[in-house]
């Protein structure tokens, strides 16, 4: 389907709570990937991602007569977070992260395809590992993650600061090996 002709996401929405399976499914199609890959570099295992990203949009299609206009990505994401950190957190004390044999098959454009990054993500403290994975996975901005989290824009900062600060010791030493 190319750009011009594509629906918006909210008339997917929209055809999807009235009922239309083409319409989830393509609201599906567009955003699995993404919710995929967020779930990955939060779990640190493919089959706990395609859990979490299952669960995620059984979640939001349940829901979506409570979702407002807005961006569906951002709703799904919000979702895909929380389910990743309850199961990062049912998991601890920590996940590591599974052979990166077929990853960088899976994960597309360089994203999040770069294994010795994603063992290190799948090191890091939930907290801190989500911001990571919203600022550089996802790309929203610090303000946007302190909002999706709740949280002041001033704690965003630092544990993305400590975070990338933990991330370069790791990386450094992994180099140095």
């Amino acid at each position: 389907m190319s750009t011009l002709s594509a629906p918006e996401d909210a008339t997917l929405v929209a055809r999807a709570r009235r009922g239309s399976r083409e319409a989830a499914g393509e609201l599906f199609s567009r955003h699995w990937l993404s919710a995929w890959r967020a779930a990955l570099a939060l779990t640190g295992s493919q089959e706990l991602a395609e859990d979490v990203v299952q669960d995620a949009f059984e979640r939001a299609f349940r829901a979506l007569e409570r979702f407002e206009v807005g961006s569906f990505a951002a709703w799904l994401h919000r979702i895909v977070v929380n389910r990743a950190l309850d199961v990062v957190r049912a998991e601890r004390p920590s996940l590591g992260l599974e052979a990166a044999g077929g990853l960088a098959a899976r994960t597309e454009h360089g994203r999040l395809a770069d294994a010795d990054f994603l063992a290190a993500v799948a090191c890091l403290d939930p907290e801190r590992r989500v911001v990571v994975v919203l600022r550089y996975g996802l790309d929203y901005t610090l303000a946007q993650i302190a909002e999706f989290l709740d949280m002041p824009l001033g704690t965003v900062q630092s544990r993305l600061h400590r975070a990338l600060a933990e991330l370069r010791t790791q990386l450094e030493v992994h180099d140095g090996d």
